[in-house]
């Protein structure tokens, strides 16, 4: 299990503190359900907290959630119509999700620069790939459909 480290835990004890708040033992299990579960929508955030503190609601999670993320600490992504995927901020890649199996693929952002340069370069825009999910068929299923 990946735990937060005494430099970051001491930033974020120091960052809730300057805003007037503390970090709970909740907090901090949300924080811990996240970097553990890499990938996870609240609800199974909070089947992973309430493993140890069976009191903490998915309202709590939900809230947690939404100030970690104002933190800089987790982002979410959409990786398709259901709840949002919550992962640490370090965690970045593309999501690649098979819009006939549902399997999601991790791709380096760095394969999306040509793109990003092009859209700077014709409109100015910059682009965030860190936070992106892309949809399409994957391999397994392109194979599939070709032997048909």
């Amino acid at each position: 299990m990946e735990t937060v480290s005494p430099q970051q835990a001491a930033r974020l004890r120091r960052t809730l503190h300057e805003r007037g708040m503390r970090m709970t033992p909740q907090r901090q299990l949300v924080l811990d359900a996240v970097r553990e579960l890499e990938h996870a929508t609240p609800e199974q955030i909070c089947q992973q907290v309430q493993r140890t503190a069976p009191t903490v609601n998915i309202t709590t999670v939900y809230r947690t959630l939404e100030l970690l993320e104002k933190l800089s600490l987790v982002r979410h992504t959409h990786l398709g119509h259901g709840a949002p995927t919550y992962s640490v901020d370090e965690h970045e890649h593309v999501h690649l999700v098979c819009h006939r199996c549902g399997r999601v693929n991790e791709v380096p952002c760095s394969l999306l620069d040509g793109l990003s340069a092009r859209l700077s370069a014709d409109t100015g825009f910059r682009l965030d790939a860190s936070h992106l999910a892309l949809s399409g068929t994957c391999q397994v299923c392109v194979n599939e459909e070709e032997n048909l």
